[in-house]
């Protein structure tokens, strides 16, 4: 039986789950920018797990594909890959993306990261790219991920490291929140982007729940797309649920202004329609006994 976290809050994984449904036809949409925004984090898990040709490869909370698509290109056809997720729509619009790659050595299944339908020590690398932070019982999911790990094999995980670091969040935020009426301050712990951006949070929870050799090291990269501020502030204001329900609460006036501010702020971010934002994560890793 997985282990659980006494404050997990069913209403909270509702609430997460109904936001990600809604994101899912949003993150299809821009899948190919996003797949090159987030590369570096992709090859910065290959290599920390040291995935190679011939492995197996779990994929938990894929989302729309990825890190799930280029790890089956690296693994080869000697390898697979499983592309897990919650949200049904993110799955079918993985699988879809697969078969148009012609990638015959992934399959994929929802699936909740807490109750993962798989034998123990089921795979060589388990993985999950910018997921852990919405995980309903964090040390429930990373307990049940390690479970399926083969012996000796690897746990890898990325998260985003703090706000100020990644404009790709504050620049939206910063201005958004100038737009509203004071609110209650989030809670840290409750499921967010930046759940685990104080360095060590995930580590000690990855060793709570088993894993050996917890290693952690900070991710600094440029998010990279082919975009004006405009289609940036578009495109960010659609594939997060959190701004579109804030966004729902203000005036088409107040709306309009809060583009009008993200997408001036964003400028000194781009450079002949391309846009390099700084970025910073945390990959988190550890081996099963």
């Amino acid at each position: 039986m997985p282990i659980t976290n006494p404050k997990h809050d069913d209403r909270q994984a509702d609430e997460t789950l109904r936001e990600w449904r809604e994101n899912a036809f949003y993150w299809q949409k821009h899948r190919d920018p996003i797949r090159t925004m987030f590369a570096p984090v992709t090859q910065a898990l290959i290599d920390a797990a040291g995935i190679v040709q011939g492995q197996s490869v779990l994929d938990v909370a894929g989302g729309s594909g990825e890190p799930s698509l280029t790890i089956a290109e690296k693994v080869g056809p000697t390898g697979s890959v499983l592309c897990s997720d919650v949200v049904a729509e993110m799955v079918g619009g993985a699988q879809s993306e697969a078969q148009r790659l012609g990638l015959t050595n992934i399959e994929f299944r929802q699936c909740a990261a807490d109750s993962l339908p798989f034998e123990n020590d089921s795979f060589d690398v388990v993985v999950c790219r910018l997921g852990a932070m919405f995980f309903p019982d964090p040390l429930a999911g990373l307990s049940e991920m390690l479970r399926v790990t083969k012996p000796s094999g690897v746990i890898a995980l990325a998260v985003w490291g703090k706000s100020e670091l990644n404009p790709f969040f504050s620049l939206s935020n910063e201005a958004l929140e100038r737009h509203l009426a004071a609110s209650t301050p989030a809670d840290r712990d409750a499921p967010g982007a930046f759940r685990f951006a104080e360095p060590g949070n995930l580590a000690r929870i990855l060793q709570q729940a088993g894993a050996i050799e917890v290693r952690e090291n900070p991710l600094e990269f440029q998010i990279v797309a082919p975009f004006t501020p405009k289609e940036f502030w578009e495109m960010r204001a659609e594939t997060s649920g959190t701004l579109r329900q804030k966004l729902a609460t203000l005036s088409q006036q107040q709306r309009d202004q809060v583009a009008q501010e993200v997408e001036q702020a964003a400028t000194r971010f781009f450079s002949d329609n391309q846009m390099s934002l700084p970025a910073n994560v945390i990959i988190v890793t550890g081996n099963k006994e």
